[in-house]
């Protein structure tokens, strides 16, 4: 049995967010999707919000009963604007809330971790989702999907580590089950696809599917640290140059079943997702 409301998406527009909105819509769900420019979404109430802008937020939690949270990106603080959000959204009426994090982020850790520690003192429904690197990485407009292309590199500095990358999809399924259904999971959700895999095996596995080829190119800590300080500010490329590090010191080396028990189906692996592309991208 699931509960019917109307849901909030924060991030409307991006890589988990479009696929929440659009699960709940199909669903036949009431969804209003946030995003900076109010961009329309299919089936959905287009609403303006910024996390760093307050007076967009009374109007977005307005008439809503739950609320899925994609946090600012490369905030290097996001509790400091999204605590006072979720305390206002809470005395608006809102009583669910499903909060994306990172399976690389513990509860109380750095950035986000410290929502994911409040979460439960604000709501009595509630889930934390914390999943593995996502599959989209490698075929969207993330960096490895933009050097695949340009000149079939990935480059990190993760050496022979493992992840259990996970398919956005999937992550969207378990937010859509954790707004909707009667009873909230009330856990922290480690997500991952079906097997842990290096970023050699992603290039290898790359090169077979797309007839191209693509190769890992293993950088140190600092190295990657430079090369993203030319993208992104300087604080947060050191932190993704961390979690490099911890991959390559095997902590994201693991798959576990939640997609699969929440779900009711497998976790879609990256052969599937990356041979799906192909297949959409193929002329008829």
């Amino acid at each position: 049995m699931t509960t019917a409301g109307t849901t909030l998406v924060i991030g409307a527009t991006g890589t988990t967010g479009s696929r929440t909105a659009a699960q709940l819509t199909a669903a036949g769900r009431r969804v209003k999707a946030a995003s900076r420019r109010a961009t329309p979404i299919a089936g959905a109430e287009p609403v303006r919000f910024d996390w760093h802008d307050p007076a967009t937020h009374a109007a977005a939690v307005d008439g809503v009963d739950h609320v899925y949270l994609v946090p600012p990106v490369g905030d290097h603080d996001p509790a400091a604007v999204m605590l006072p959000f979720l305390q206002q959204a809470r005395t608006a009426g809102v009583h669910r809330a499903v909060l994306l994090s990172s399976s690389a982020v513990p509860e109380g850790g750095p950035a986000v971790g410290a929502v994911h520690r409040a979460l439960p003192d604000l709501f009595e429904q509630w889930a934390v989702l914390r999943p593995s690197w996502f599959m989209q990485n490698f075929t969207g407009t993330h960096a490895h999907a933009r050097s695949i292309r340009d000149d079939g590199t990935v480059w990190t500095a993760a050496e022979g580590g493992r992840v259990g990358f996970v398919d956005a999809e999937d992550i969207a399924a378990v937010a859509v089950r954790s707004l909707t259904d009667r009873e909230a999971p009330n856990a922290d959700l480690v997500l991952t696809g079906p097997e842990a895999l290096s970023h050699d095996d992603v290039a290898a596995l790359v090169t077979e599917v797309t007839g191209r080829p693509v190769v890992h190119r293993r950088l140190s800590h600092e190295q990657l640290r430079d090369r993203l300080a030319a993208q992104v500010p300087v604080e947060f490329a050191a932190m993704l140059a961390d979690m490099d590090r911890t991959i390559a010191e095997g902590a994201e080396d693991r798959t576990t079943d939640t997609v699969q028990r929440l779900t009711g189906r497998p976790p879609r692996s990256l052969r599937a997702l990356l041979e799906g592309e192909m297949r959409r991208l193929s002329p008829m």
